[in-house]
């Protein structure tokens, strides 16, 4: 930064433009700096002078919101296993969330037999000891716990390391990277695997158009999707076309999303757990999820004259690893509440029209079936706990 001329924009006027700009809040800042709210406020009126370690700090991991950087890297899939069959030390101390407000349901998944939900975020309970309690993330989940988490002041590495103070166990950690502007193009990238210039330690490749079934997956919209490795080993990747499956789930216009493609690398077990050690050492997304990349495959071009070993990196993926390795690529987050957003989605394609068609027919035969149907229908109890969850702020929940 330097000292200062005299027209020139003192560096903590130009940190909050930057940051307002990225659409940082003072509070996400803090959070992410590990330092108060107040403290930047003051650092941005001018009143405090932090040491040049802090203010370089500041901007590093302002730079991790830039909107315009190519790539982004965040989790998308957190299964951890808690070794207590009580969920209540899980949800209320290392979730950090209230119980009270949880919904309670009978049922669970992968052979649990109850669980408690708010949104997104499920932890599932099992009386057997060695099953304990399992805390499952899907993507919507990851994004949910992060509004959690800034509301707490805690980082995703704040909440791991309450996990490992706890001995939980990690069975499952996707870390997604966003190419946000076209650095991988899928069918040029599967097309190297039917060439055989992939060099991989998987053996297996599968590609995938569009609405195929994919084995062992939901179904999904992903556009031209690539898988190399097996499912059901403890690391695999996964890459599709991100911005043909928003298009497909909600109708946003291809030039409308800020992703075009995703990379995700899916870990299991041991895996997850190096991976998540790896992250909490460096503090750097980047550095974890390109060495992984770079430990399994490389793309490659045919060179006829030499061993297939030695033939020469593809420049493609070159750029793509160069943007991973050579500029710091924070953990972003992407915090979004929990809403009802996808039930009213569903309402409008499965139920709307009959419903329209109904009221129509009221309308016609002079009739109030439909005002009749509302009327007379109860509210289950959860339809009732549904209500207050959507009732309550992101304040209310937290611990």
């Amino acid at each position: 930064m330097g000292g200062m001329h005299m027209n020139e924009v003192p560096w903590y006027q130009q940190l909050k433009e930057k940051r307002l700009a990225y659409g940082v809040s003072q509070n996400k800042l803090a959070v992410h700096v590990g330092i108060s709210r107040q403290y930047i406020s003051e650092i941005e009126n001018g009143k405090m002078t932090p040491t040049q370690t802090l203010q370089n700090a500041m901007f590093d991991i302002l730079e991790q919101f830039n909107p315009e950087a190519p790539l982004e890297i965040l989790f998308d899939y957190v299964r951890i296993r808690f070794l207590t069959t009580n969920p209540k030390p899980v949800i209320e101390e290392i979730l950090r969330l209230k119980m009270e407000y949880m919904i309670h349901e009978d049922y669970a998944f992968y052979s649990y037999v109850e669980q408690y939900v708010f949104g997104d975020i499920v932890v599932m309970v099992s009386p057997d000891e060695d099953k304990g309690c399992l805390l499952e993330l899907k993507g919507k989940g990851c994004r949910q716990f992060e509004s959690f988490l800034l509301a707490q002041k805690r980082t995703w590495f704040d909440f791991f390391m309450d996990v490992f103070r706890v001995n939980g166990v990690f069975k499952r950690v996707d870390l997604a990277i966003n190419d946000k502007t076209g650095i991988l193009d899928i069918p040029f990238l599967t097309n190297k695997c039917r060439d055989e210039e992939c060099i991989s330690v998987f053996r297996s490749f599968k590609s995938y158009r569009s609405g195929e079934l994919v084995h062992g997956e939901e179904k999904r919209d992903m556009g031209n999707t690539l898988y190399i490795g097996s499912l059901k080993s403890d690391v695999y990747f996964c890459v599709y076309e991100k911005d043909y499956e928003q298009y497909v789930k909600h109708g946003v216009s291809l030039e409308d999303t800020d992703i075009k493609n995703r990379f995700e690398i899916r870990l299991k077990n041991d895996r997850a757990y190096h991976a998540v050690v790896d992250l909490m050492t460096y503090e750097d997304a980047g550095r974890t999820a390109f060495s992984i990349i770079n430990r399994y495959i490389r793309f490659v071009d045919k060179d006829e004259k030499k061993r297939r070993s030695s033939w020469p990196m593809n420049a493609e993926w070159q750029h793509f690893l160069d943007l991973g390795e050579n500029r710091k690529i924070y953990l972003t987050t992407k915090p979004e509440p929990y809403t009802f957003d996808k039930t009213l989605r569903w309402l409008a394609r499965q139920v709307a029209p009959t419903w329209k068609l109904a009221t129509k027919l009221d309308e016609i035969n002079q009739t109030t079936v439909i005002q009749d149907m509302l009327d007379q229908a109860k509210l289950t109890k959860r339809h009732q706990q549904l209500l207050m969850q959507q009732a309550l702020k992101t304040e209310d929940v937290i611990k």
